[in-house]
């Protein structure tokens, strides 16, 4: 999928390296929203098709993923019915022209068309829009400790039912006797401290997994997805960064074994033993300590940063030996205002354990600029669009995160999105105005809507007779 989308939208004369240093950029065609729909188009003309042969068949398999996209895409669960209405009336509508589908199927015919295809097939586009945005450079600024970029590892739940389920539901049973059926996602992101764009990247879904007497979990989720995708993320210099869930000795080794780093919460109900060494150092007075004042506004600070070296994870033979560091702030008063600990297998010393610790406390991007973004921003990450019998409730959690993917994305790679976001910089009322747009007025393409509203959007200048 990477080779398909370079060749659909980069067709470069220079060399990458040279693209990156600003030697004849002019030349490059950078990649653009058609560009981006042209690789989900194509991603999605390849869907296994479970229909019988027959030449009864209406609908393509890419019209039905596109149609999906759209609804999305355009943050408008009634986007395809007003492109109906819009073709009766004008002949012509902008799920074609700017998503590319040729016909618009229903939305039962929809979801009985996804509802086989695996999420899976999605992952590599997605994967590759991340790759294009490393690859002109704009993830540079992303680099963090040690020059690596910052992995946020976190599952969330996008759907609960004690009556509808499908065979990818997760069983929770209580003790009255009922049975709730959950979807939860690991949704990693590439963040760095001062950025508020978060990069999607493929997620995992916790599944019943063939063969496993155990139920599946987010920590193993998160397992599988550092099996697919661990190599491939830390040839560029990776870090992961988690809660403390992911502090734990089995998924630590996994990730050092793809020659990646890790920055863990590390509390001390969950780690006793490492914290019994943390005392003991500290009784000692053997334990590092750096103390930095600051000043907010009025207010003034004081951070308490103590650290120690090569410290055992668990209380085991094998123990994994890790680096721990700790961030307490104080206001004037001497009130904690913030305690938090984590395990690394970053060294540390006094030049880079505020580094290590701002980049630690990141971990809350994927909740804030990520989960809460994707259930509260417009994107409706928890609403059932469809659940389906086998795979549907995860496929279409996949588009919508392929969806905020290239929201993001166009950020970088489209001049004039980017200008409206400014005149327009509320999330909310951008996509009011982009639904209110595509749901009236027909549009040639994606560059001809973004003319429309940025020349409505430009100040006209006053008469002055």
């Amino acid at each position: 999928y990477t080779t398909l989308f370079r060749s659909l939208c980069m067709s470069m004369p220079v060399s990458l390296s040279e693209h990156r240093n600003n030697v004849n950029a002019e030349s490059v065609a950078k990649p653009n929203y058609a560009s981006l729909v042209q690789l989900i188009r194509s991603t999605l003309d390849g869907l296994p098709d479970n229909r019988r042969e027959s030449n009864g068949t209406k609908y393509q398999m890419g019209d039905a993923g596109l149609s999906a996209f759209s609804v999305f895409f355009s943050q408008s669960p009634s986007f395809l019915d007003w492109q109906i209405r819009m073709q009766l009336a004008h002949g012509k509508n902008n799920a074609n022209s700017i998503f590319g589908v040729h016909q618009i199927p229903s939305d039962a015919q929809i979801r009985n068309l996804l509802d086989p295809v695996p999420p899976e097939i999605l992952f590599p586009a997605m994967a590759s829009i991340g790759d294009t945005l490393y690859d002109l450079g704009h993830l540079d600024s992303y680099r963090s400790i040690g020059k690596t970029f910052l992995v946020a590892l976190d599952g969330t739940d996008f759907f609960s039912s004690e009556n509808i389920s499908c065979s990818c539901c997760t069983q929770s049973k209580h003790k009255n006797g009922s049975t709730s059926y959950r979807h939860i996602a690991v949704t990693p992101v590439i963040v760095a401290p001062g950025h508020e764009k978060v990069i999607a990247l493929p997620p995992q879904f916790v599944t019943p997994q063939d063969g496993h007497d155990k139920q599946d979990c987010e920590l193993a989720a998160a397992g599988r997805w550092l099996s697919q995708w661990g190599a491939h993320y830390a040839a560029r210099g990776m870090t992961t960064i988690g809660d403390d869930l992911y502090c734990h000795q089995p998924f630590c080794k996994k990730v050092l074994a793809f020659k990646a780093h890790f920055l863990f919460v590390c509390k001390p109900e969950s780690h006793s033993t490492l914290y019994e060494w943390v005392k003991d150092l500290s009784d000692n007075g053997t334990i590092s300590t750096l103390t930095v004042s600051r000043r907010v506004g009025l207010k003034q600070f004081t951070d308490t940063y103590r650290y120690a070296s090569d410290l055992p994870l668990i209380n085991s033979d094998d123990a994994l030996l890790v680096n721990w560091l700790e961030l307490v702030t104080t206001n004037e008063d001497g009130k904690v205002t913030y305690r938090n600990g984590w395990a690394t297998s970053h060294p540390i010393d006094n030049k880079n354990v505020v580094e290590l610790a701002t980049a630690g406390r990141a971990r809350w991007k994927i909740e804030n600029e990520n989960n809460n973004t994707l259930k509260t921003k417009g994107y409706h990450f928890e609403h059932s669009f469809g659940h389906g019998k086998k795979h549907l409730a995860n496929f279409l959690a996949t588009m919508i995160l392929m969806a905020f993917l290239v929201h993001t994305a166009l950020d970088w790679l489209d001049l004039k999105y980017r200008a409206v976001r400014g005149r327009l910089p509320s999330r909310r009322t951008f996509f009011e105005h982009v639904r209110a747009l595509l749901h009236y007025l027909p549009f040639d393409n994606w560059d001809h809507l973004m003319t429309f509203m940025l020349s409505s959007l430009e100040p006209k200048p006053p008469k002055t007779g």
